[in-house]
């Protein structure tokens, strides 16, 4: 905040949580390059491809270039989290439906059989990041702030120019948290007050989907900061 107050209320915590997460995360993608931007530090990295040369089964976005998305299924990191939302009463068949997996899936994962831990995950590319950021806040933003009609997957032209993708990520981030600012204190408190189609936030209260949100923020932009020192640190 401009005069050097925090806000202790809730969603000021929030919002101050996510502001200086977003100030620290645009100083530190400062000078992205097109050739970093796109670099693969390993083999089959998920990436943004042109439409012809998409190599993963479910890549998807409305223009030339689409965000690789792999066969579906839930990650090993993930697995938690599918264990809170049945203990928060989500059914297994919700479950499965946001996942689109089987039902059998999600019971193999709350008993912890299938798929190895996440060390088998993809690596991705910062673009890949971005890419992925861009689209859940665009969406969020819709299903909460919008008309809540369009498939978050189809609202972002995903591009290879590190400055036009950084251009249109940091406006599209600036309208969410400009929606996330006018938010009530009863609506943080309504369940289903964001209807995002992708996970679990049509079932929580809003306050905690903008927790989630700030986390994923985070998460990536940690991840993405670690690309550009191996980037920088590379043979």
């Amino acid at each position: 905040m401009g005069d050097g107050q925090v806000r202790m209320d809730r969603l000021g915590l929030l919002l101050e949580q996510f502001d200086w997460a977003r100030e620290t995360a645009e100083v530190r993608l400062a000078g992205l390059s097109d050739e970093e931007y796109l670099w693969e530090p390993v083999p089959d990295c998920w990436s943004i491809r042109r439409r012809a040369d998409a190599t993963t089964p479910r890549a998807f976005g409305p223009g030339e270039w689409l965000l690789d998305q792999g066969a579906p299924d839930i990650p090993a990191s993930e697995y938690a989290e599918v264990a809170r939302q049945v203990a928060d009463g989500m059914t297994v068949a919700k479950i499965a439906e946001d996942w689109s997996v089987s039902v059998e899936r999600v019971e193999q994962v709350l008993a912890h059989v299938g798929p190895p831990p996440p060390d088998n995950a993809p690596v991705t590319t910062i673009a890949w990041r971005l890419g992925h950021l861009h689209y859940c806040f665009a969406g969020e933003w819709e299903w909460t702030f919008g008309e809540r009609r369009q498939d978050p997957k189809l609202m972002v032209d995903f591009s290879p120019s590190a400055d036009v993708a950084l251009e249109r990520f940091w406006a599209t981030i600036d309208r969410w948290r400009e929606g996330a600012a006018t938010v009530t204190e009863e609506q943080l408190d309504t369940v289903g007050f964001s209807q995002y189609p992708y996970g679990s936030a049509p079932d929580d209260p809003y306050a905690f989907v903008l927790t989630g949100s700030n986390l994923e923020f985070i998460h990536h932009m940690a991840e993405i900061a670690l690309l550009r020192d191996l980037w920088r640190t590379r043979p």
